[in-house]
């Protein structure tokens, strides 16, 4: 029996647009809620979301039997981080602050086994094997593990032919907002000259054969991107969303007191 097929890493790999949402909630029925929405994929924000390895593992278990891929963004890149979420059952892990090539291939040695990575053989007991019940995971399961990370710094940029040469980087991810600031453009994301880099570094990755992927709140940045080549495109956070629509009906049930 072999490892689990990853949905999302075949349809990026033949170039299938996939549209996804952030979840920065960190609770496990919010992440049920947003199962049902039709979103292609889903990140579980282990970065700047409240999350932690149980909270991660309880929003995997919500999403896995839907149509919603879960997409684990780490809050760093190191070996045991990304084995943790590994063995809890991410398929897919988004890494950020990824500067080199050196370190991306840090990063897909640890979510391999050996002998083409450092990944620890222990998921035999852990929830990713079924807890044993899928003997053949560790032979098999290096094929279905999908490797994101994100350029989201000038360095990233200037080293990103370096990034893309890495053999198992699956897609690179361009962090608008990490990248706008370290360009001078703090909070300006739309900034022409920042906008001139994400295009350009879009164009990059697709032409690699790697999936670029960006997040964007607005509908005609996300076409565009697109129409680039992006192939996983988010166009929204849940909190971000809730907060909007709940500010937008807060205020137009107000404007009805006379």
């Amino acid at each position: 029996m072999p490892a689990p097929h990853n949905p999302f890493k075949a349809a990026l790999a033949n170039k299938q647009p996939q549209i996804g949402c952030w979840m920065c909630f960190g609770e496990t029925v919010a992440a049920e809620l947003m199962s049902s929405t039709g979103f292609d994929w889903l990140v579980v924000d282990g970065e700047h979301g409240p999350n932690d390895l149980r909270s991660i593992t309880d929003q995997l278990r919500a999403l896995e039997p839907t149509s919603s891929h879960a997409v684990v963004r780490v809050p760093i890149g190191e070996d045991w981080v990304l084995k943790q979420v590994l063995d809890a059952g991410a398929q897919t892990v988004l890494v950020p602050m990824v500067d080199t090539g050196a370190q991306a291939e840090a990063i897909v040695r640890a979510c391999r086994y050996a002998p083409d990575g450092v990944r620890g053989m222990g998921g035999y007991g852990a929830r990713v094997t079924q807890f044993g019940n899928i003997p053949d995971y560790g032979t098999t399961a290096n094929a279905e593990i999908c490797v994101l990370v994100q350029a989201e710094t000038r360095t990233a940029i200037k080293n990103l032919d370096s990034i893309l040469a890495v053999e198992g980087v699956d897609g690179v991810f361009i962090g608008p907002a990490d990248l706008s600031a370290d360009m001078g453009f703090p909070g300006q994301p739309e900034a022409p000259e920042v906008q001139a880099v994400i295009k350009d570094a879009i164009t990059r990755i697709a032409a690699a054969g790697k999936a670029p992927g960006i997040l964007t709140f607005s509908m005609a940045a996300a076409k565009t991107y697109l129409d680039l080549g992006a192939t996983f495109v988010a166009v929204g956070i849940d909190t971000v969303v809730l907060a909007q629509a709940a500010r937008a009906l807060s205020r137009d049930a107000k404007a009805l007191i006379k």
